[in-house]
């Protein structure tokens, strides 16, 4: 075929919208709750031993209820939450990261520490909510869940200030060192953290978040980093400067800024790395040596996903087109909990149904007004 008509065929194939009806958000959402969420309310990886649920899961999960308008499954989700990973009480203790299969007849939390990205997310949705939804008790569990993050969550390092660690335990190293997770701290939930508490942290997170972004070799994000307090951001050689699974989130959050944001495009350029490495490959990569940019396979459906909103920033409409197909192939596989939420991200903002404010607020399509929201509190 010539390269011409290749040409126009992609640029039309961008052009229409998510390129086919059926990978559009309002269906990603639905395949989602029908394979993966059950009907109290737990989002679960049937691709686990245990078929654990994480709080990631259910944070992820009530970012897009809330997104997709859906109160009762945002209550659903919510309250099991609350019960099985909170005992209880949001309000009073950060939710376990993981719950599962304990024995064979027996299930609970497997592991108590609590994961910062999805308290982070977590506390972002229900703040937003309570505003959108007009239901206070949200925001007041949001104020109270954000608190105990700075209080148990974060550590004040020296030489570079207060940073979120990705737990409250496990991520202090030997003396002077800290492991780090770049993907657990999107920049948008960190402004609006920022505006709703001030003056009592969240903004010297932000400065450092972005720093340790800015340390990213040859402009491609590791999985983990650790902070030393005598040589700054290094490799974390236990995973060998490695980015794939965790990192591909970094990109995502960060094109997904508001273009008023200073830091987008500061971030964009920093990032413009990983759009080339797509455009070479012809896909994203699975994994990459953040030190060499020497990448290794082809990433999932789920990883073409997540670099659409950057690749669109960027204006590589060609190679946007091409990820946009390879992105529909989430349909194939609607049990794959980690590659269906990438989808639900992308393409839902691709779709414009929601964004992100310059204060970082949650901007979705919908409009609802107070006076009709009556059966929540």
């Amino acid at each position: 075929m010539p390269q011409a008509v290749l040409g126009v065929i992609l640029m039309l194939l961008w052009l229409t919208p998510a390129s086919t009806g059926a990978s559009s958000s309002s269906v990603l959402w639905q395949q989602f709750q029908r394979h993966l969420l059950s009907n109290d309310g737990r989002v679960v990886d049937f691709h686990t031993p245990k078929q654990h649920t994480t709080s990631e899961g259910q944070a992820y999960a009530l970012f897009m209820a809330l997104v997709m308008n859906d109160q009762t499954r945002f209550d659903q989700l919510l309250r099991w939450t609350e019960n099985n990973l909170a005992q209880g009480d949001l309000g009073s203790r950060l939710p376990a990261w993981q719950w599962g299969r304990i024995k064979d007849d027996e299930w609970g939390v497997i592991d108590a520490n609590s994961a910062s990205d999805a308290d982070l997310w977590m506390a972002y949705s229900l703040a937003e909510a309570g505003r959108l939804w007009c239901r206070p008790r949200l925001g007041k569990i949001a104020h109270s869940l954000a608190r105990r993050i700075l209080r148990e969550e974060t550590a004040d390092l020296p030489g570079l200030g207060l940073m979120l660690l990705p737990g409250p335990q496990g991520f202090s190293l030997q003396s002077g060192r800290w492991r780090l997770n770049p993907s657990y701290l999107p920049l948008q939930l960190l402004r609006r953290f920022e505006r709703l508490q001030p003056g009592v942290g969240w903004e010297k997170i932000l400065e450092n978040t972005v720093a340790m972004l800015k340390s990213s070799r040859r402009g491609f994000v590791p999985d983990w980093i650790v902070y030393d307090t005598r040589s700054g951001f290094v490799a974390d050689t236990k995973y060998s400067a490695r980015g794939s699974y965790d990192a591909i989130r970094v990109y995502l959050w960060a094109a997904m800024l508001h273009e008023d944001d200073p830091y987008r495009p500061v971030l964009l350029e920093l990032f413009r790395p990983m759009a080339e490495k797509v455009k070479q490959l012809g896909g994203p990569p699975r994994s990459i040596d953040t030190e060499t940019g020497v990448s290794a396979g082809f990433g999932p459906a789920g990883f073409s996903a997540a670099l659409m909103p950057l690749l669109k920033a960027l204006q590589y409409h060609r190679t946007l087109a091409l990820v946009r197909q390879q992105a529909s192939g989430v349909l194939d596989h609607p049990d794959h909990y980690y590659d269906q939420m990438l989808a639900l991200f992308g393409q839902g903002w691709m779709e414009g149904r929601y964004r992100f404010g310059r204060q970082g607020q949650l901007q979705p399509k919908w409009k609802l007004s107070c006076a009709e929201d009556v059966n929540h509190s």
